[in-house]
């Protein structure tokens, strides 16, 4: 059962919106090449809001993901790309509705 999920808020730099969704779409071979990782999505919400949203069974898999190779590509360009910090939101999941199971 998936238990444990994040929610990170990403603001780009108004020049670097594109950038910042380009690295996204490119994030999902990496979100896929994680097993522990079964549920990941990135959502663009305006021109420089962006979201990424995933779940996971244990708390242990969700620190993996928070130190894997996803979280590790965005942190290295944050300064370049980013108006402010990533707000990441460690959350539980509650309930959840999944065309099949995960």
């Amino acid at each position: 059962m998936l238990s444990h999920a994040l929610v990170v808020k990403i603001t780009a730099k108004a020049d670097q919106s594109e950038t910042v969704a380009q690295f996204l779409s490119g994030a999902l071979p990496l979100a896929q090449a994680e097993p522990f990782t079964p549920i990941w999505f990135a959502f663009r919400a305006n021109e420089t809001t962006f979201y990424i949203v995933d779940a996971f069974s244990s708390d242990d898999d969700r620190q993996k993901h928070l130190n894997g190779q996803i979280a590790a590509a965005l942190m290295s360009k944050a300064s370049e790309l980013l108006a402010e910090p990533p707000s990441i939101e460690q959350v539980d999941v509650m309930a959840s509705k999944l065309p099949m199971a995960v």
